[in-house]
């Protein structure tokens, strides 16, 4: 191994999120998902920063919409968290990064909401260090939450890796010290690059 801890990023590095892909399984149309993604994902990145509630946001969003979509709008802000699916190659990874003893660590932009609904998760629980964006009001790619992990698990930026499936994300990390690569699915590849190869026979 050439670092001592690996750091994640979630959607759609441990997790898929596929914004529309999630809300067509909600709507009957391509026109209702439209309009439902153009409405609901306009201030997405609010939720992420924590900047907006949750649940005060799902009430605006609702009083926007025509009557028709007040149930599916209902349905995706209740359960959209479950249509994150686990990539499994990268859930391989953690299993056997942890399983040999090395700390992993995740860093994600995420809403209240997704954060609250992963603190029983038996995945999470592996993880030696938590950072989720919206509960701390800071989002990457500014340092702030970077340096937030750095302090909060006493981790030297040299010493970590980072996979995060944005380039501005990657980048902020390499600024910092912390090597750091796109994650474009190819687990072989962060394999290579962390020092870390697959088990014999797998």
């Amino acid at each position: 191994m050439k670092y001592r801890n690996i750091v994640f990023d979630y959607g759609n590095v441990i997790g898929k999120f596929d914004g529309r892909q999630m809300m067509q399984s909600f709507c009957d149309t391509e026109e209702d998902c439209g309009l439902l993604c153009s409405v609901i994902f306009e201030k997405w990145a609010e939720l992420d920063r924590g900047t907006l509630d949750y649940e005060a946001y799902r009430q605006q969003c609702i009083q926007r919409l025509p009557d028709a979509l007040t149930a599916p709008a209902e349905a995706f802000f209740r359960g959209w968290t479950d249509l994150v699916r686990p990539i499994p190659q990268t859930i391989r990874l953690i299993e056997e990064l942890t399983g040999q003893g090395v700390p992993v660590y995740l860093l994600s932009n995420a809403p209240t909401f997704f954060a609250d609904r992963m603190k029983d998760s038996p995945l999470l629980k592996r993880f030696s260090g938590v950072v989720f964006s919206a509960p701390l009001k800071m989002v990457k790619p500014e340092p702030a939450i970077y340096e937030y992990l750095f302090r909060t698990y006493d981790l030297k930026p040299e010493e970590c890796f980072f996979l995060d499936d944005l380039e501005p994300n990657v980048n902020t990390a390499r600024s910092l010290g912390m090597d750091s690569m796109v994650f474009t699915g190819d687990i072989e590849k962060v394999r290579s690059a962390i020092g870390f190869p697959a088990p014999k026979g797998a």
